[in-house]
């Protein structure tokens, strides 16, 4: 499999770009994996990248998109950060990545079972830790249920995914109003600013 050329990725509209996503993503579940040489890829992609998707994920060392959406070398952009937020660091990435590098789709990656989540949820605080996680605290008030307030921390495992759930929500919604550049390209038709959700059980992704 050849890595994307110029022409290859300006043939990919959004919507391909996520059917692509997904039919790698049921490639790795299915143990069916594209043969690529890696080190051939790396030979075509020497003089210019040409990626159609930019994903931002967690630093979860179990969710690497490469990996889960069965991905070669410079076929897309992969941000991490724990619990998967938004910054002017990342958002001005991302703007490189879509607006001068060409990718399609824009892809906010949650994982069930989140530890950043869970942080958020138990109100954890340590160093630099604790402002990353006041992130995603909009995300913990957003999900309403259960009411119980002995219920609404990281033991409950439902109530942590509800909120992973929530977090990529708003964090797609932080995308928009933070980042008019991202915004225009999605109103013209340009890219897609979509949600996803890793199951760290079973390998499967869910878009949202």
């Amino acid at each position: 499999m050849k890595a994307h050329t110029k022409e290859t990725q300006a043939g990919i509209s959004p919507d391909k770009a996520i059917a692509l996503l997904k039919e790698g993503n049921e490639r790795f579940v299915a143990r069916n994996m594209a043969s690529r040489n890696l080190l051939d890829q790396v030979s075509d992609t020497s003089s210019g990248q040409y990626p159609f998707a930019t994903i931002l994920s967690c630093i979860d060392s179990r969710v690497s998109a490469e990996l889960i959406f069965d991905q070669g070398v410079g076929d897309i952009f992969s941000a991490r950060v724990a619990g998967n937020i938004v910054n002017e660091d990342l958002l001005g990435s991302v703007e490189f990545a879509c607006k001068l590098a060409g990718t399609k789709v824009f892809v906010i990656l949650g994982h069930t079972a989140c530890g950043a989540v869970k942080g958020a949820c138990d109100d954890a605080k340590m160093g630099n830790l604790t402002t990353l996680l006041h992130k995603i605290k909009p995300a913990v008030r957003a999900t309403t249920e259960p009411s119980d307030a002995s219920q609404r921390n990281s033991k409950n495992s439902a109530f942590v995914d509800d909120v992973v759930r929530n977090n990529v929500l708003l964090t797609i919604e932080d995308t928009r109003s933070l980042s008019p550049v991202l915004k225009e390209m999605e109103d013209n038709g340009e890219i897609k600013i979509v949600g996803a959700i890793y199951d760290i059980s079973n390998g499967k992704v869910t878009f949202i």
